[in-house]
């Protein structure tokens, strides 16, 4: 049978349709999702078959407008928020951290917040300070809320259906940048179960643990390392709340070298709390220590230009220069030959 290929935004947008179409409770809104652009296409077409009560554009307010998805939550809708910039979620942080991820805590279980915020991070064509942010580790700090970061059109549509039919408030985190990504999605409904990594290439020497974009760059990175005879094993958290640690350990315990790639600055982020795991494992069990080394974005203000973004992010040989430091020191090596350009840079501005 011949594979079925989507975008990761064909993926997003047919998740939403298929929930939209099997469950009248669920409905959609946010700034641009009806528009020509439609969210990168991510919200193509949707307004027509459903109608405009179950698909709108909203005022330029995050802080009321996640207060709407919260209280349809409350009276038993199951709202999709798209945000489209994380950016600007730090608007809305009191709803979504003293109210959606509390409420069910607070009183007793007797009520539930099934509200997806989905909000895109990333690079682009130089958007500066205000408008490249990710976000993510201030959301993995909140007991009540789930953070899912896919990387692939499958799990995009895997684990935004998981995200819509979970009762609790889910924090769906798109790169830009994967928009135009392709791969195989089947046609059916399906969930992808939270809290599973997935172990996207096989290897002995280093484990690198991508996050969002950085997951493809590190595949890139790997095939880089493949000419100084280096086995990367590269592995997608997929969720970082919860966070699969069970996977990476296993990996870790294998290779004996990590490197995180983050898409966000290292300071108290994802690739911080992972490193913390495996350390405190690896002590409880009164093992040697594994290498261990994470990149991020640099120790500055999201910069607006390309040749400045170019040293801001890490990229494929970044990556796989981290990598080779971490088993052979600082041994001179320079990451050659092409790297992939399998998925097309974004092209802004919306």
């Amino acid at each position: 049978m011949k594979e079925r290929i989507l975008t990761y935004a064909e993926a997003i947008r047919e998740a939403q349709e298929q929930e939209m179409a099997r469950d009248s409770s669920v409905f959609m809104f946010g700034m641009g999702v009806d528009d020509h652009i439609a969210m990168w296409g991510t919200t193509a077409g949707l307004q027509k078959r459903f109608g405009a009560s179950r698909i709108f554009d909203t005022p330029l307010s995050e802080d009321a407008m996640t207060g709407v998805a919260i209280g349809a939550a409350l009276a038993g809708l199951r709202p999709i928020h798209a945000h489209i910039r994380m950016d600007f979620l730090l608007l809305a942080m009191n709803q979504i951290v003293n109210i959606a991820a509390k409420a069910r805590y607070m009183y007793g279980g007797s009520v539930n917040i099934p509200a997806v915020f989905r909000s895109v991070i990333g690079r682009s064509w130089g958007q500066g300070a205000q408008h490249s942010q990710a976000l993510y580790s201030f959301f993995m700090h909140v007991p009540g809320l789930k953070v899912v970061i896919p990387s692939t059109p499958y799990d995009a549509k895997g684990t935004l259906i998981q995200s819509i039919r979970d009762n609790n408030p889910v924090v769906f985190i798109e790169h830009r940048m994967l928009h135009t990504m392709k791969g195989h999605v089947p046609a059916k409904p399906y969930t992808v179960p939270f809290g599973r990594a997935r172990v996207l290439k096989q290897g002995s020497d280093v484990t690198i643990v991508g996050i969002s974009y950085m997951v493809p760059e590190s595949l890139r990175a790997a095939h880089l390392l493949e000419d100084a005879g280096i086995r990367v094993e590269v592995i997608d958290p997929v969720t970082l709340a919860p966070l699969d640690m069970d996977t990476i350990l296993r990996s870790v315990k294998k290779t004996k070298h990590l490197l995180i790639a983050d898409n966000a600055w290292p300071t108290c982020g994802a690739g911080a709390e992972i490193i913390a795991r495996i350390v405190e494992y690896f002590q409880k069990e009164k093992l040697a220590l594994p290498k261990l080394e994470r990149l991020g974005f640099a120790a500055t203000t999201c910069p607006p230009s390309r040749p400045l973004e170019d040293r801001f992010y890490p990229n494929p040989r970044t990556i796989a220069e981290a990598a080779h430091r971490l088993l052979h020191g600082r041994r001179p090596w320079t990451a050659k030959g092409e790297i992939s350009k399998e998925i097309a840079e974004f092209r802004g501005p919306f």
